[in-house]
């Protein structure tokens, strides 16, 4: 007999989400995707091609054939909803609303990350800022999967893939965004002649209790490491002061560093500043200085190699490039890399710099150029995620080339780690104003729970 598994399912963004529109307005370049309450949404299809390509099986049976075209095209197995925000009830806003609660107002001003394009000198290319908004860190949506089967293991082999660490949604996963936990999933099994009483809302509760978990997991369990990434994790603490400047200035300072507020549906409310060190940032120093230690190793090699930026084969390796033709070919790769944004409670321990600029020929001071910069003066210890996908067999390539390939790959591996063993020597300062000694971080480096 026919049968259909329904699950319904709540996540939380770890890190702030950019699901993008696609379109632009007069106050961002990059505004959000919002439904018809003006409230962030996770459109269906982003869930489901997200699920597509972290698949194992046979991913044209499960979610319908990629050439819709082919007269023998068959459609999905799966229908998955739009992820619509959970308010401080733990319930959906499914139709109209005519007033907002408190809460759901906390909604109409999001975050706002500001990003400018940096060339292989580390500086601002001309024409390159750019803002995009963001959802907040601790935002809850509420989604359903259903599917249609006899046998349950393709279902929760699905569910299963929203427990893995390398879960994204959303843009932007190698700056930081799309980090997701699962707080619950509710299923339930129907047959048609009990699917009748079914009801789509996802306010409905489903009949069964039971909460589905990864295999050997329990209740509300831990992100499952994914077996195809290397787990790196930084232990690090900064030696004085650091700065991840926000832009934007005070009434103490003219540069200040960058803050962000998290939902907490705790306190139905958004808690106080947290400092913020964006992964967007780690991966622009990462990135640099994994192209000088694997110019190093080609050249150790007897190979006159000395590429930067994105021409460095190590940088597209993993952080990857953008795309561009070359004989009629597209070429273009997304980052093999995955870091997380980290926040850490702001317990307002700052200090303010004065700075002048000095007339080199006078040694006087420049009329005018007196500034401030407020930097932290925490010393927290960070712990900083990163995945790095390991090397996946080509099977258009002999075993011969596959070796090749990943005997290349191991070399921009061995780069990569010597840099984040800079990070955790104080060899590789983080954030801004790094010539004037800020920004250098003491710690040490793990490679899947062990260190460097």
């Amino acid at each position: 007999m026919e049968t259909r598994h329904i699950a319904h399912i709540i996540i939380e963004a770890e890190t702030p989400l950019k699901v993008g529109s696609n379109a632009s307005d007069f106050l961002q370049d990059s505004p959000i995707q919002k439904d018809w309450n003006g409230l962030p949404i996770i459109l269906g299809t982003s869930i489901a091609g997200v699920l597509r390509k972290d698949f194992k099986g046979d991913k044209n049976k499960l979610f319908g054939d990629e050439n819709s075209n082919n007269k023998d095209a068959k459609g999905s197995e799966l229908i998955i909803s739009n992820a619509l925000l959970l308010d401080e009830n733990k319930k959906v806003c499914e139709e109209l609303l005519l007033e907002k609660t408190p809460f759901l107002k906390l909604f109409d001003n999001l975050p706002i990350r500001e990003h400018t394009a940096i060339n292989d000198k580390g500086v601002a290319k001309e024409h390159s800022k750019f803002d995009e908004e963001v959802v907040y860190k601790g935002t809850r949506f509420k989604f359903s999967i259903e599917m249609i089967e006899d046998e349950k293991k393709s279902f929760e082999a699905i569910l299963n893939l929203l427990h893995s660490n390398a879960f994204r949604l959303g843009g932007g996963s190698t700056k930081g965004f799309g980090k997701i936990k699962v707080i619950e999933i509710k299923t339930q099994s129907y047959t048609i002649d009990t699917y009748e009483n079914y009801s789509s809302s996802l306010n409905h509760p489903l009949g069964s209790e039971a909460s589905a978990s990864p295999k050997g997991g329990a209740k509300a369990p831990h992100p499952i490491d994914d077996k195809n990434y290397i787990k790196y994790t930084l232990n690090i603490e900064p030696e004085d002061f650091f700065i991840f400047g926000s832009g934007f200035g005070d009434s103490d300072a003219d540069a200040t560093p960058v803050y962000e507020r998290v939902i907490d549906y705790k306190i139905k409310d958004l808690t106080k500043n947290q400092i913020l060190i964006p992964a967007s940032s780690i991966k622009g120093a990462l990135a640099h200085r994994t192209a000088f230690y694997y110019n190093k190793k080609m050249m150790e090699d007897g190979k006159d190699y000395k590429q930067v930026g994105e021409n460095n084969d190590a940088v597209k390796a993993i952080f990857g490039h953008k795309k561009e033709f070359l004989n009629g070919t597209e070429l273009g790769q997304k980052g093999k890399i995955l870091i997380s944004d980290c926040f850490k409670l702001n317990r307002e321990k700052t200090k303010v710099f004065d700075h002048v600029a000095i007339d080199r020929f006078t040694g006087g001071a420049i009329d005018g150029a007196l500034f401030q910069e407020k930097t932290i003066a925490q010393k927290d210890e960070w712990e900083i995620e990163i995945l790095l996908e390991k090397y996946q067999k080509d099977t258009k390539l002999s075993n011969e080339e596959n070796q090749e390939e990943k005997n290349k790959y191991d070399k921009v591996i061995k780069a990569f780690e010597y840099a984040l063993k800079d990070i955790c020597n104080g060899m590789l300062p983080l954030g801004g104003m790094t010539t004037k000694g800020h920004g250098v971080f003491n710690g040490e480096a793990l490679k899947d729970g062990e260190k460097i």
